[in-house]
C-alpha cells in the first residue's frame, strides 16, 4: 500500500509557492552558473596576483557550493522540485558562461558582473516572498543578497587604483 504524504499546509497558497519557488529556482540557477564560473576561474587565473585572486575565488566558491543546498532545500520546503541540470540552469540563468580563459582582471570584471546579476535576482523573489508573508524565504534570501553585495564591493575594490 502506498503511503500518500499529506498535503502542504504551511500558511502559503499553492500559487505563492510556486511563484516563490520559480524565483527561488532562477536565483539556484545563477549561484550555479556564477559558482561553476568562479570555480574555473580559480583554476585557471595567473598573472602577478595569482595568489591573492585564488584565494579569493576559493573562498568565494566554496561559499557559493554551500549556498546552493540551502536554494534547493528552502524550494522543496515549499513543495515543489528543485531545478537541476546544466541545459535548465541555462535556460534560468541570467549569467552568462565564461568565454575562453580570460586575464586575471576580466575574470574579476566577470564576477563582479555576476554577483552583482545574482542580487538583481535576488530582490526580484525578495519581492514575491515579501507578499506572500514568506518570511524563511525573505530571510535566505537577505542573507544571500549581503554576501553578493559584499562580494561584489570585494571583486571592485580589485579593479580600483
Amino acid at each position: 500500500m502506498a503511503v500518500t504524504a499529506p498535503a502542504i499546509n504551511i500558511g502559503l497558497s499553492l500559487k505563492h509557492r510556486e511563484e516563490i519557488a520559480a524565483g527561488l529556482g532562477r536565483v539556484l540557477a545563477d549561484s550555479t552558473v556564477l559558482y561553476a564560473k568562479t570555480h574555473g576561474f580559480h583554476w585557471n587565473v595567473t598573472g602577478p596576483m595569482f595568489n591573492a585572486l585564488h584565494l579569493m575565488f576559493m573562498e568565494q566558491y566554496t561559499e557559493l557550493w554551500t549556498a546552493l543546498d540551502l536554494i534547493a532545500e528552502r524550494i522543496r520546503a515549499l513543495g515543489l522540485p528543485a531545478p537541476y541540470g546544466a541545459s535548465i540552469y541555462a535556460g534560468l540563468s541570467s549569467i552568462p558562461e565564461a568565454k575562453g580563459f580570460p586575464d586575471a582582471l576580466s575574470m574579476v570584471r566577470e564576477l563582479v558582473e555576476g554577483h552583482e546579476a545574482v542580487a538583481r535576482t535576488i530582490r526580484s523573489v525578495f519581492t514575491l516572498a515579501d507578499e506572500a508573508n514568506d518570511q524563511p524565504t525573505a530571510d535566505l534570501l537577505t542573507q544571500r543578497l549581503q554576501l553578493h553585495e559584499k562580494n561584489a564591493w570585494m571583486l571592485r575594490s580589485v579593479l580600483e587604483g
